[in-house]
């Protein structure tokens, strides 16, 4: 066999054993399934029902303020009321009993005006702290099922961490062995292929990957290590499977 043949013969086979040891990781990643995201999605539900109730504490607030200043309003008015009522005692012409008269309808609409305020302003506290109560009890809902979730993925990381670290390390001593080029190339199919599989099988006469079907020629250069070939569909690595002692 000749040398290049040799060196392409070892490419490959390099490459398909880093496969399978990042196949092993992928399936530990399947085991966990959707934990670390659906714990991802309740954190984020949470930090937004925690904003939720912190803006309707501040609505409440100002809305306690409008009623403390409505208040203050009306107590003022009915100072003035009090003491525009004594200055009609003492008055010396009609003019200036009309024009304290006036004054007087103006702070009793002043007092009317103010009254609606507060009673608008407690409407709307009542509401708030309504929907305060709900975005509380779903707080605490999506509190105890984040604390499950967690206890969840902490259990299943407890169990496969070991291993998990153990392949990641083998992976990583592979890649020293494969040239950059390549190795680039074959994390580049991996990401974009949707099983994680960048290095796969002819399976009779097809791309092991996409099962679309690979030209006899193609074929002979696989098997005579001439080149490294690619899937003319998918993009995937192809190596026979005599290479890699399975028939």
């Amino acid at each position: 066999m000749e040398e290049k043949e040799v060196n392409i013969e070892k490419k490959l086979l390099a490459l398909y054993g880093l496969q399978q040891i990042d196949t092993q990781v992928d399936k530990i990643k399947i085991i966990r399934g959707e934990l670390p995201l659906e714990v991802e999605d309740l954190e984020d539900e949470i930090a937004g029902l925690e904003t939720r109730t912190e803006k309707f504490s501040k609505e409440i607030a100002e809305f306690e303020k409008v009623i403390s200043d409505k208040h203050a309003s009306i107590k003022e008015s009915e100072s003035l009321m009090s003491k525009y009522k004594e200055q009609q005692m003492n008055v010396r012409n009609n003019r200036e009993y009309d024009s304290l008269s006036k004054e007087l309808e103006f702070q009793e609409l002043e007092i009317q005006l103010s009254e609606k305020k507060i009673k608008e302003a407690e409407f709307r506290i009542e509401k708030l702290n309504e929907d305060i109560k709900i975005a509380n009890e779903q707080l605490e809902m999506r509190k105890e099922d984040l604390d499950a979730k967690k206890n969840e993925l902490t259990e299943i990381v407890a169990e496969t961490e070991k291993e998990e670290q153990e392949l990641r390390d083998e992976s990583k001593m592979h890649e020293q062995h494969i040239e950059k080029r390549l190795l680039s190339a074959y994390k580049r199919i991996r990401q974009n292929a949707r099983n994680g599989l960048a290095v796969v099988h002819i399976e009779r006469d097809a791309c092991g990957g996409c099962f679309n079907k690979i030209p006899p020629q193609h074929q002979l250069d696989i098997r005579m290590h001439k080149k490294i070939i690619v899937c003319e569909y998918c993009g995937r690595i192809l190596i026979d499977k005599h290479d890699t002692g399975e028939e």
